[in-house]
């Protein structure tokens, strides 16, 4: 598909933008735990140069050094009870 076509509304557009240096380290960080490699991930997906992409690195991993990292722990057990609606009923003499 163009990244520009016709509809009976008017012409309509694709904008494309590639991630900044910050967005694109992040996603590395989820794929290798190979620094050299997460470089190269971002450098990629950025378009940026590599000198660019290390230099930011570096200096978001100096700032991550304090951060806390979560660690996964036991489950908590979710009980969920279902307890039926009141349902009132007429007297039998009311019946009648």
């Amino acid at each position: 598909m163009a990244t520009t076509w016709k509809t009976k509304w008017g012409p309509r557009r694709v904008r494309k933008d590639p991630p900044t240096l910050e967005e694109a380290l992040f996603a590395a960080e989820s794929l290798t735990d190979d620094p050299a490699q997460r470089i190269e991930i971002a450098a990629s997906l950025s378009g940026a140069p590599i000198e660019e992409v290390k230099a930011l690195a570096t200096k978001q991993a100096n700032m991550a050094r304090g951060r806390s990292t979560v660690v996964a722990g036991r489950n908590r057990a979710v009980v969920v009870e279902y307890k039926r609606p009141r349902t009132i009923r007429a007297p039998s003499s009311a019946r009648r």
